[in-house]
């Protein structure tokens, strides 16, 4: 579990591209303050819940 969030760099370098992608489209206007933070969640969880499917079909048993 602990390797999970510390030697995983894709799941670190896929929440700095939704940051990243969100607030660029935040700060030029696109996109009000309300869609933007809804977007950051559904990123974030989203990326996270890959993450964990991910690691739970490779983890040895």
């Amino acid at each position: 579990m602990f390797g999970l969030f510390v030697d995983d760099g894709g799941l670190a370098l896929t929440l700095i591209f939704v940051l990243a992608a969100v607030g660029a489209v935040a700060h030029y206007g696109a996109i009000g303050d309300p869609l933007a933070m809804a977007m950051l969640v559904v990123g974030a969880v989203g990326a996270l819940l890959v993450n964990v499917i991910h690691a739970a079909a490779t983890a040895k048993r």
